[in-house]
């Protein structure tokens, strides 16, 4: 049975968001668009893809299922064009990615995006989200794929890639008191998860003590896994040996992030378009590489 690419686009842009609007401005088509398309796709697998009310939308397992394949369907589709088109495509790309995004599946795109474009001229920068933001809008980045705060504008030049929760994560039987203060290892400033983890601890009435500031992902670890404090992750990235703590430690819920290519206005727009689909068509869960 064949599936229909845009159908699979706009199903992969609703489990991603968990809304049939934000899918829509993120595609750039009408709402009912939108659920014309699940409504096709869900009568071509023959089964519920989405339990959705009037407040919520949520993947099924079957929909679980068929994000997986959805994914694997149109990073096929991609390279197939890629295979027939993409040896014309020529030019310098400068792409910069935060570190803990460099240490999931993205170099492995990014090799397979360069095994089709050979002629793109690809430049790598590593650094953290507010940093990138800054290159992008002086010029010195074409693409950015960034942490960014939900709903503070990042179009017309972003493109959501997926939302995530942040959350925090500790080794095992790490000990918070839950009347004393957080000890938090966090990125040097500035930084995206510092602030929103500073804030929404602010809000709860808890204060916290950064026991160690890093430059990077690395450092993040080494500080959480020798038992220094708790740091915050986006639940897609936690590494699988650390633990969120337990409830009892009586840590505030953080709120969740987006992960979004941002594109400079400015740059050569093929090459920035074939990067954004390769991401896009490769949205496989972004589990950390081993550490």
């Amino acid at each position: 049975m064949a599936y229909d690419p845009d159908q699979l686009r706009t199903f992969l842009a609703v489990a991603q968001s968990l809304s049939f609007t934000q899918a829509a401005e993120r595609l750039g088509i009408r709402q009912p668009t939108v659920s014309q398309h699940i409504r096709k796709l869900e009568a071509a697998v023959g089964r519920p893809l989405f339990v959705r009310d009037t407040r919520t939308v949520t993947l099924t397992a079957d929909g679980e299922a068929m994000a997986g394949f959805a994914r694997t369907i149109l990073a096929a589709h991609e390279e197939a064009i890629g295979y027939f088109t993409g040896s014309e495509l020529r030019g310098r790309l400068r792409f910069g990615v935060t570190d803990d995004l460099a240490l999931t599946p993205l170099p492995r795109i990014l090799r397979d995006f360069r095994q089709l474009y050979p002629r793109i001229d690809l430049e790598l920068t590593v650094a953290q989200s507010p940093n990138l933001l800054r290159r992008v809008e002086s010029g010195h980045l074409d693409l950015a794929y960034v942490k960014h705060s939900v709903g503070a504008g990042y179009e017309p030049n972003g493109r959501l890639v997926r939302r995530d929760p942040l959350v925090w994560a500790g080794i095992e039987g790490t000990r918070i008191a839950p009347d004393g203060p957080v000890p938090l290892v966090a990125y040097q400033a500035p930084s995206l998860s510092r602030s929103l983890g500073v804030q929404t601890l602010e809000q709860a009435g808890r204060s916290c003590r950064i026991t160690c500031i890093v430059r990077g992902v690395n450092g993040v670890l080494a500080a959480v896994r020798a038992g220094l404090g708790i740091a915050i992750f986006a639940r897609s990235l936690m590494p699988a040996d650390l633990v969120e703590p337990p409830p009892s430690a009586g840590l505030p819920d953080l709120p969740p992030i987006d992960l979004v290519l941002i594109t400079n206005p400015r740059a050569a727009k093929e090459p920035a378009e074939a990067l954004t689909a390769a991401i896009l068509g490769s949205n496989a869960p972004l589990k950390p590489a081993a550490t």
